[in-house]
């Protein structure tokens, strides 16, 4: 007898047949439009700022060395104030402005590495002090 009751019970109560309702999908695409483009966007800035850094290291170690370079030599006095990085630096350039310092008989030289990511200039500047050639 417990059997057929069971049975009874089990035949009474309605399942319901697997899958997604309409609003369930809905409700799921519409998450995914709102969080999609924020998640890419997300993506873009993280890579922008990636490639940024990574040409900012690039340039200060170009920076570095070529302005060691012109302090050694003392060309900073006769080289142009301006010019472009060649071989595989290419998308680099630089810009040299001197000053006198108004505390010694020094000079003030500021050495700037510009590129550019994405449409957009970026720079990285570089200062150091001289002594005025001797000639």
């Amino acid at each position: 007898m417990k059997s057929r009751n069971h049975v009874k019970e089990r035949r009474g109560v309605q399942r319901r047949p697997g899958g997604f309702t309409f609003v369930e999908v809905l409700t799921a695409l519409l998450f995914m439009a709102i969080v999609l483009p924020i998640a890419l966007g997300a993506i873009t800035l993280a890579n922008r700022a990636a490639v940024v850094a990574e040409r900012k290291a690039i340039a200060s170690q170009l920076a570095d060395s070529y302005l060691r370079e012109m302090l050694i030599d003392e060309s900073w006095s006769v080289l142009p104030g301006a010019g472009n990085f060649t071989g595989e630096h290419h998308g680099y350039s630089w810009e040299l402005d001197t000053s006198t310092w108004e505390y010694d008989s020094m000079v003030y030289l500021e050495l700037r590495v510009l590129f550019i990511v994405q449409g957009r200039r970026h720079s990285v500047r570089l200062a150091a002090l001289a002594e005025e050639p001797t000639i």
